[in-house]
């Protein structure tokens, strides 16, 4: 899906380790209300969050649906299910 066009993906993950492939954003999960000029400002764009394990992004997707985006996808397990499935970071 990050490879999909039309799909914003953001790293809400802090400190630091390392992006996914394709990723667009990083915005810190606490600062995400505060950074609504780096997000579309269509409420319908897609955007797929994510983090290191799931927590921070979760509670990112929540913000983004309360601040009224509505196609937010949160990647569940984060960074560690994508490196545990095999597959490479960017920058970490």
């Amino acid at each position: 899906m990050a490879e999909d066009e039309g799909v914003v993906v953001v790293n809400t993950h802090v400190p630091f380790e390392g992006n996914l492939p394709s990723t667009d954003l990083s915005i810190p999960y606490d600062e995400i209300g505060r950074s609504l000029d780096r997000l579309p400002g269509d409420k319908s764009a897609r955007i797929a969050v994510y983090c290191k394990s799931g927590r921070m992004s979760a509670e990112a997707a929540g913000e983004l649906v309360a601040l009224g985006y509505e196609d937010v996808v949160d990647l569940e397990g984060g960074m560690d299910a994508w490196q545990r499935a095999g597959l490479p970071l960017e920058g970490a």
